[in-house]
């Protein structure tokens, strides 16, 4: 590793911190910069995986072409094919005019796909054409149009996962991952948190006039053990929180714990900062309708097991089956009988599924109502606080009617 072509690059693009782990991203994407290959980044989000194809495209031979940022999570389902590849006119309703879409515009660039990760499967088959053959072909036209484009992606899902739930192609994985980089948390970076700390209280005292504040040994403490779930982004909030409100410019531990949420846990993003006496309900039922969401899922595969099973072991008389679930939410599924009442059974599991569904889709709409009217309608917030893409909550506010 060339430290000092390291540290020119982060003078370059105000990358602040140290970590051997940061150090080494920022060394691997100057290495394969020059070279046209594909590169895969990974990383928790906010932890700035968005300098790194930057750093790629500013030092490659394209660096005087276009480089366009694509957030792939941010676009409806609906019109990802026609942004990314381009649309011709009547194509379809609102289709005016001829539309070259990013990979017409960017030819001989540099793309980020940002969140790739919730492109819809098909998507993710042409962009695999693509990566493969350079060839597109726009929504309503059949002609194939060629491009030169290098493709940088990044996501913060675990994509080996993704893939065995069926929700990422595996052969478009080892398309992107030719060169991986990954970025580290903030919580891995050490000292650094400290550095941009101070980095983002002098902004902040420049910026509205006022002395910069400043961690006592103690909350400097405190500031290395937090967890830091929201990484940097999480970070430069609470910062600039504190810049403004403390009264005091020395920042103690005491004080410093009043603008620490506490860490969520992994599934409920929902709950960070909660405890206080009067939310306690609203947690609870939270974490009830979360729980939910997972039962739904568990009660339908299980109804098909016991399906096929009854249907294959016929001459056996199978024990009474049942779910405990909430009984104001989910009706409790029926016993299983032999094979000479599965025609009664056959009307009342479908019964009991379609009072599942419904019940459970209020409590799911419920749900998104309170996120959208909890951040004032804004789709990105309400999106984070259910854990879910903003192109799944596009598609779930159409669904409910909740425009």
């Amino acid at each position: 590793m060339n430290i000092e072509e390291v540290q020119r690059m982060k003078q370059r693009f105000r990358i602040i911190g140290n970590a051997p782990e940061l150090n080494r991203a920022i060394d691997v994407a100057m290495q394969v910069a020059p070279t046209d290959l594909t590169v895969l980044i990974t990383g928790e989000s906010g932890s700035g995986k968005d300098v790194i194809p930057k750093i790629i495209h500013d030092n490659s031979a394209r660096k005087s072409r276009k480089y366009l940022a694509v957030n792939c999570g941010a676009i409806p389902e609906g019109t990802i094919d026609s942004e990314l590849f381009g649309h011709v006119k009547g194509s379809f309703t609102n289709a005016i005019n001829d539309r070259k879409g990013y990979f017409g515009e960017a030819d001989g660039g540099t793309i980020f796909l940002d969140e790739v990760a919730e492109l819809p499967l098909a998507t993710q088959a042409r962009l695999l054409r693509v990566l493969e053959t350079g060839e597109f072909i726009r929504v309503g036209s059949s002609n194939v149009e060629k491009t030169d484009v290098r493709i940088v992606a990044a996501t913060n899902v675990n994509l080996q996962k993704a893939i065995e739930q069926g929700r990422f192609r595996e052969d478009l994985f080892y398309r992107l991952s030719t060169i991986p980089v990954k970025v580290p948390s903030l919580r891995e970076r050490g000292n650094d948190i400290l550095l941009l700390f101070r980095k983002f209280a002098a902004d902040c005292a420049e910026k509205y006039h006022m002395p910069a504040i400043q961690l006592s040994d103690d909350a400097r403490q405190m500031m290395l053990a937090y967890g830091w779930p929201g990484n940097v982004r999480q970070l430069k909030n609470i910062t600039e929180q504190i810049s403004i409100m403390a009264q005091q410019r020395l920042i103690t531990a005491e004080m410093l714990q009043g603008y620490l949420p506490e860490s969520p846990g992994p599934m409920l993003p929902m709950l960070a900062g909660a405890g206080q006496p009067e939310n306690q309900f609203r947690d609870e039922r939270e974490i009830l309708y979360k729980v939910l969401f997972d039962l739904r899922r568990d009660v339908t595969d299980l109804k098909a097991q016991v399906d096929t099973l009854s249907r294959n072991t016929s001459q056996i008389q199978p024990q009474p089956v049942s779910i405990i679930t909430p009984h104001d939410t989910i009706a409790p599924v029926q016993s299983v009988r032999n094979a000479n009442d599965r025609a009664d059974d056959d009307i009342q599991d479908t019964e009991v599924y379609v009072e599942e569904t419904l019940s459970l889709d209020e409590v799911e709409k419920d749900m998104i109502r309170r996120a959208l009217a909890k951040h004032g309608g804004k789709r990105r917030n309400a999106a984070a606080d259910l854990n879910i893409s903003e192109r799944t909550l596009y598609r779930k506010i159409r669904e409910y009617n909740l425009e």
